[in-house]
């Protein structure tokens, strides 16, 4: 993603309020969300994260905001400060903020899926997975170690993630190895794709298109072609090495606070550990 001001107002999603905000006896739900708009567009200026509640004796309602780590802070607050312009549904994002409010006593798992895309253009050669498997952990990594942000390059894939800033490095992690999958799992070979969960995203985009369209007439191993065959054979190296990195922070996590979140990890290793072997 860009910090491209152009970039920043487009809008990724929205989705309209739940069941707990369609009752509201006293009718004040206008001016306690008007109240809620102008504290979080005021914060806006001087934070990049910020969560309140407004309500009164019938209905309280908590909202919060977040901008993407990697916005000034007039920018973050330019993008904020056009959500309440939109019909501001209970939760709305764009590609440089977003803003969520509900009604206190509702849940949602911080897992919960709001929103995938997923490019039409495939890769088509061998060695996209390896690099899309290790982007995806170095991100992971990026994450525990970055407090809650990574923007991170690997070979030809540029990776972003975020966590919800009240999100501790655990469940940061497990966030985002959640969001991770679901893009393997459901992106597969599209060379680009972006996932948002409750709490936490992750998008990517491959910009090796001429690298697929040069190699893909060429077998690794063959002539020209067994520079591929290193490159790949380096590929899964490092990609080892950052699953392994995520396994460490994933075993710090689960020993202090005796948290699963390493299935992904194992998944992993055993994928990358089965690569080399082949």
């Amino acid at each position: 993603m860009s910090t491209n001001t152009s970039n920043l107002h487009d809008l990724v999603y929205r989705h309209c309020a739940n069941q707990y905000l369609s009752t509201d006896p006293a009718g004040s739900l206008p001016q306690i969300l008007s109240s809620l708009f102008d504290e979080l567009v005021e914060q806006s200026s001087q934070s990049k994260f910020y969560e309140t509640s407004v309500g009164d004796d019938y209905i309280t309602v908590s909202g919060l905001f977040q901008c993407r780590n990697d916005l000034s802070h007039d920018q973050c607050f330019n993008c904020v400060n056009r959500l309440p312009e939109m019909t501001v549904p209970a939760r709305i994002r764009l590609s440089g903020c977003y803003l969520h409010y509900k009604a206190d006593g509702s849940q949602v798992s911080r897992l919960e899926l709001q929103h995938k895309t997923c490019s039409e253009a495939k890769a088509v050669n061998d060695g996209f997975e390896e690099v899309r498997d290790g982007a995806f952990a170095a991100v992971v990594s990026g994450v525990l170690e970055g407090n809650g942000f990574c923007d991170t390059s690997y070979e030809s894939m540029h990776v972003i993630a975020q966590c919800q800033g009240n999100l501790e490095r655990c469940d940061c992690g497990e966030c985002v190895a959640n969001a991770v999958q679901i893009a393997q799992d459901e992106c597969g070979e599209s060379i680009s794709g972006e996932v948002y969960l409750d709490s936490c995203f992750m998008s990517y985009d491959y910009d090796g298109i001429n690298e697929i369209a040069s190699n893909s007439n060429q077998g690794f191993g063959e002539g020209p072609a067994g520079n591929s065959s290193s490159g790949r054979g380096l590929a899964i190296v490092a990609g080892a090495v950052a699953v392994l990195l995520v396994f460490f922070f994933f075993y710090m996590c689960q020993s202090s606070r005796k948290k699963s979140g390493g299935k992904f990890v194992k998944e992993k290793l055993k994928y990358y550990f089965l690569a080399e072997e082949q």
